[in-house]
């Protein structure tokens, strides 16, 4: 009687009233993207690269300069993803010590599945070498002797190149990471962000109403810039170094 009394109450009351209902939530995801047509390599890891170059047993290791235009400049060449999917691309020029090397296959290794992706080298082995002079020793004596070797890369060049059956969000953050530890600005990269780099360039170069463009200027020797400038901006309009 108490329960009906108090029910009428309520129903009938002015004040407003909450009402809790527990009930199961419908939550939608979209399905997974399927991937098709994934061409694997016949290895999937990344191999360990050597410290040095194999060289026969009478050749005596040749030393090089500095050889900075193997830096200078855009990759024109190994610039574009083979697997179309993703990878790693240098933004800058730079170097690639083996330790680079190895910290690039070491972070693969922990991370990622190889059952489901596989990763390739874009890169050579270490191959240029670089000299060093012993710590306190004056100059003169000839050059110094081979302290290590590195490979030089250019602006554009794919470093590595991952794919499978993943999506770019699940490798994202991994490629960002290993990108960050390079010796030179680089970043993660996929086929679609490669498109839309080159589409967005394309837009700007012909798409540009500004007359006054570096090209411009430094093909008509605008305020004499041809007796300030390098001559490496004669060749690439101030978009390399």
């Amino acid at each position: 009687m108490q329960l009906l009394t108090n029910t009428i109450r309520t129903l009938f009351s002015s004040s407003p009233t909450s009402v809790f209902v527990q009930r199961a939530g419908l939550k939608i995801f979209p399905p997974p993207v399927n991937i098709k047509d994934v061409e694997y390599p016949e290895k999937n890891k990344l191999k360990v690269v050597d410290r040095m170059p194999n060289y026969p047993p009478a050749f005596r290791p040749f030393k090089m300069q500095k050889k900075l235009k193997l830096m200078r400049g855009p990759e024109e060449v190994h610039n574009n993803l083979l697997h179309k999917q993703y990878g790693i691309i240098a933004t800058t020029g730079g170097r690639l010590k083996y330790g680079h090397f190895e910290m690039i296959r070491m972070t693969l290794v922990r991370k990622v599945d190889y059952n489901r992706i596989f990763a390739i080298w874009r890169v050579d082995a270490p191959w240029q070498p670089v000299t060093k002079k012993g710590q306190g020793m004056r100059m003169g004596g000839g050059k110094g002797a081979i302290n290590h070797y590195v490979t030089p890369v250019k602006a554009g060049r794919v470093i590595i190149e991952v794919g499978g059956q993943i999506e770019f969000f699940e490798v994202k953050k991994l490629l960002t990471q290993i990108a960050n530890l390079l010796p030179f600005k680089a970043m993660a990269v996929s086929q679609e962000m490669l498109d839309k780099m080159a589409e967005k360039e394309r837009r700007r170069e012909n798409d540009n109403l500004h007359p006054w463009t570096w090209k411009y200027m430094i093909e008509n020797n605008i305020a004499g810039c041809h007796n300030w400038i390098s001559p490496y901006d004669r060749k690439w309009f101030n978009k390399y170094r």
